[in-house]
């Protein structure tokens, strides 16, 4: 699906602003300007406004104009890639999460094989929210086998980090895979995290496994891209003729400003 023309104008002059091309302080062309420059309507150039205020980009002064303010309401959650289960808890400590739903559900032969279930095997699927500053960054579907989910309730998944409930039950969560890819807003999701549809997200899907290999969560999350991003910090390994990049598994303990860590 092809952005509106509000979208790709909104993502033009937020990349200007996130990159640095326009500073803090400057002042935007006026929105006739804008309008000329851009071949869109005055309608048009006044939404993408809208949006560029709503994520604390600019500020509009009545009489004066329409003023940079910098590059957000604070900085994106930044994940450690190469060790992505160290840090979840904290990442629960740093944000908030809102439940949407809450049940107990068959899914779907590409989840059940995931998760190594057995045939007509029921899990808990829910879906949550997750906010940093009150702003929504991630959309995230997840399923626990029922055998699992049955040792926490609702109120305990709207208060309490997955992987803090997934421990109290005796789960010990030994490895996992994980995949990233783009993927498009949806209707339902475009609503969710407060993006146009069509909006450009990151995409990650994960199974996690405990000591035994059985299955113990299957995740799928949604990240707005300028709210959250991936870091590895890589070394180069090797005998020459075969050096390669290794990742390099940081042990330092995320700040609550920085949210490190990996959703939940």
């Amino acid at each position: 699906m092809e952005p509106s023309k509000t979208q790709r104008l909104y993502l033009v002059l937020r990349d200007r602003i996130v990159g640095g091309a326009v500073p803090a302080g400057s002042r935007l062309p006026s929105e006739p300007e804008l309008s000329h420059v851009h071949g869109v309507s005055r309608v048009t150039v006044r939404r993408a406004l809208d949006g560029l205020e709503r994520d604390g980009l600019i500020r509009r002064q009545p009489g004066a104009g329409t003023f940079v303010t910098g590059r957000g309401g604070g900085p994106a959650i930044v994940a450690d890639f190469s060790n992505m289960l160290a840090h979840l808890v904290e990442m629960g400590r740093a944000t908030s999460v809102r439940l949407i739903s809450f049940a107990y559900e068959t899914p779907a032969a590409p989840i059940a094989d995931a998760l190594r279930l057995d045939a007509d095997e029921r899990a808990q699927r829910s879906l949550r929210i997750r906010l940093i500053d009150g702003a929504p960054f991630s959309y995230l579907t997840t399923w626990v086998p029922e055998r699992i989910g049955v040792t926490y309730s609702e109120a305990d998944l709207a208060t309490t980090p997955l992987l803090a409930l997934l421990e109290r039950s005796g789960v010990v969560c030994a490895r996992a895979s994980q995949t990233i890819a783009a993927a498009l807003a949806g209707p339902e999701t475009a609503q969710a995290l407060d993006v146009e549809v069509g909006s450009a997200l990151l995409s990650l899907t994960r199974t996690v496994f405990d000591e035994d290999g059985r299955g113990v969560e299957h995740l799928h999350a949604l990240y707005r891209p300028d709210r959250y991003a991936f870091q590895m910090e890589m070394t180069r390994t090797g005998r020459d003729g075969a050096r390669r990049w290794s990742p390099i598994a940081t042990t330092t303990k995320p700040s609550p400003e920085d949210g490190s860590g990996t959703d939940r």
